[in-house]
Order: C-alpha cells, then sequence, then structure tokens
C-alpha cells in the first residue's frame, strides 16, 4: 500500500476514534446554587424544594448537583427572580405570582382566584399552551423556567375577629399574595405581601389584622393559630398553586439534552408528589387546628359572590392595561369554557 494511503487512513482512524471519545465522553457535572423563597423546613413548600434537590441528584447520577439555599442565605427571598435573572444564583425555588410587581402576567401561571383546580390547570400548562407562554414570557429576563410543583387548595385567611359581612373587611391590614391581594383592596383591605417568615410576628405585633398564606398543614407550622383564631375556607383565591424551577437561561441552555431531560422529569414527579402528600395531610392538620380553639368558618354566598364581581373588575382592569395579561388571560379562559363541557359532564357535581 502506498505510504500517503496508510498515513490517510491511520490519521482518519484517530479522528475518528477521537470523535467517538468526545461524543461518549461523559457530560459535564452541573453545581447551581438554588435559592429558595421557603424555608427547608416548612411543610410542602420548602420540603418539596429539598425533595428536588435530592432527587435530581439521585436522577443524575450526581451529574446535577443543586444546593437548596435557605431565604437570605444568598439572596432575601422576594429578591430570586433578580437573582436568578443576572446568574448571582443559577437557579431559584418559588412561585411565579412572587414578581407580579415585575411582570404582571406571571400571576397567571401561580395561581387564579376563582380559578381551576389542579387537573384543569396542569391540561391547561401543559396541553393548552401554558407553559409554552410561561417560558415565552421569562425568557427576556434571561430566565428558563419550569413548572415543578403544585398543592391543594389554600384557605382564605386567619382573622383574629369573626368576618360576618363585606362591611367587616373594610379597612383591615392583611398580608395578601398574587392576584387575589387586587380583589381584596376592591373591598376596602389594605394589602401588602410579606415572606412566609415574616408573617407570624407581623400578625403577633399588630401591623396587620389577619393574614392568608397556604394550607392547613402549613399555616398550621407557621403558627398563626396564636394569634389568630379565626380560620375562613373555601380559599377562593387559590384553588391550586403552582411552583417553578427558575433556571437563569445562559445556565440552561448550556447543559445537555439529557440533563435537561433529568430536570424536566424530576419536576413531573415533584408535581405528583407535592399534589398527593398535599391532598393527604390536611385533614389532620385541621384536627389539630381545632384542638388549639381554632374557629373553621365557610364564607356565606354573599361574601363569596361579593368577591367574584371584586375579581371580575380586576381582570378587566388587568385585560385593557396589559397587553401580556390579556394574551395569558385569553388562553386560560379558552382552555377553560372549553374543559367546561368535560367537567360537566365527567365529574360528580
Amino acid at each position: 500500500m502506498h505510504f500517503g494511503k496508510v498515513f490517510a487512513t491511520a490519521a482518519g482512524a484517530v479522528a475518528l476514534s477521537a470523535l467517538l471519545a468526545g461524543g461518549a465522553a461523559k457530560a459535564q457535572s452541573v453545581q447551581w446554587d438554588m435559592q429558595s423563597t421557603y424555608p427547608g423546613s416548612l411543610t410542602q413548600l420548602g420540603t418539596l424544594g429539598i425533595y428536588i434537590q435530592d432527587q435530581i441528584a439521585l436522577v443524575s447520577g450526581g451529574d446535577i448537583k443543586l444546593t437548596f439555599q435557605e431565604p437570605g442565605a444568598i439572596v432575601p427571598a422576594l429578591e430570586v427572580f433578580d437573582a436568578v435573572a443576572t446568574g448571582a444564583v443559577d437557579a431559584g425555588w418559588s412561585t411565579p405570582g412572587y414578581w407580579a410587581g415585575k411582570v404582571p402576567s406571571l400571576q397567571l401561571f401561580s395561581a387564579v382566584p376563582f380559578g381551576p383546580g389542579a387537573g384543569e390547570y396542569l391540561a391547561w400548562m401543559f396541553f393548552g399552551g401554558g407553559e409554552a407562554m410561561m417560558q415565552e414570557i421569562y425568557a427576556p429576563y434571561g430566565i428558563h423556567s419550569e413548572t415543578c410543583g403544585i398543592i391543594a387548595p389554600e384557605a382564605s385567611g386567619w382573622f383574629k375577629k369573626e368576618i360576618t359581612s363585606v362591611q367587616d373587611l373594610q379597612g383591615l391590614k392583611m398580608r395578601f399574595f398574587g392576584l387575589g391581594a387586587k380583589v381584596m383592596e376592591k373591598m376596602g383591605v389594605a394589602t401588602q405581601l410579606l415572606a412566609g417568615g415574616d408573617i407570624y410576628p407581623a400578625l403577633e405585633l399588630g401591623t396587620i389584622d389577619a393574614t392568608e398564606f397556604s394550607m392547613p398543614a402549613i399555616d398550621l407550622k407557621l403558627g398563626f393559630y396564636q394569634v389568630a383564631k379565626h380560620y375562613y375556607f373555601p380559599g377562593w383565591h387559590q384553588q391550586s398553586t403552582l411552583f417553578d424551577l427558575m433556571m437563569n437561561k445562559d445556565a440552561y441552555d448550556a447543559l445537555t439534552d439529557t440533563q435537561k431531560a433529568q430536570i424536566n422529569s424530576v419536576c413531573g414527579d415533584a408535581i405528583r408528589y407535592g399534589l398527593a402528600e398535599g391532598e393527604a395531610i390536611q385533614f389532620a392538620a385541621l384536627q389539630e387546628l381545632q384542638k388549639n380553639g381554632v374557629q373553621i368558618h365557610t364564607w356565606p354566598p354573599e361574601i363569596l359572590a361579593a368577591l367574584e364581581t371584586a375579581w371580575g373588575e380586576v381582570v378587566a382592569e388587568l385585560v385593557a392595561t396589559d397587553a401580556e395579561f390579556a394574551r395569558v388571560w385569553e388562553s386560560l379562559s379558552a382552555f377553560r369554557a372549553s374543559y367546561k363541557t368535560w367537567k360537566d359532564l365527567g365529574y360528580l357535581k
């Protein structure tokens, strides 16, 4: 054989071997800080973030390591959006509704007053275009986000005094979250958004007169029953609540397809885990609250009707002033109108 052909053949073999070796090389490991808006010890809200941290490590064989960071460990709880956007942290564990002041439309990917239950909400997110819209909205801010949890209905609030009429709400100072806060403002309530760890002292000191936060098992953990004894249902403002894993977009885009799939799979599992756990732990928590002197109330129809009317006004205002909010609201509303055909036929009333 001609020497040149031998050399060319050998060189080609070396190049092919290098190419194959490179293709088979183990993906570069990822070590990210995941700044949480919730304490790791907080039932569901925090513990689900810990679960995600642990499961990603297992599923990836240690190639992806998310380190759960307590609120304030790197940045305060309500500064996670900016931290992830700028790359100060690679990931954040939160819910989109916290970023209403920056991007109002993100609230619709968190919880909707008089909105869908878990099954309907997830159907819209994954098969009605919701998830894709959420990622489109986050992208200009340098964030890629994936839905990574959902929990059962919340309670609608803790009050120091019994509420028997719409008039009783007027003038109250209340911690309230998301779109529901705008509804309460229509009812004459002065609202403010506080991180979970700041609520109890504000309620105890009288800085606020009332609060909503989450479901019974979570509220029990935070001890609100020690300073307010009137607990109201149903959670008209949050029939289900979505949580997301926010990731710096540059960091996310640098992942391999396998790593992206591993994160996506763990988030899907966390949705299953969080919803099932949330439904399983509420009745024991309610029993414990009642043992501690909590009076459990359901809103009378006239107050619920007034709240729903106020919600209609809030939506009309947001749709008129924010084109992006209007686009998402139209998508969700159209899906819900179609879903109602199935809901009315398939489910017991």
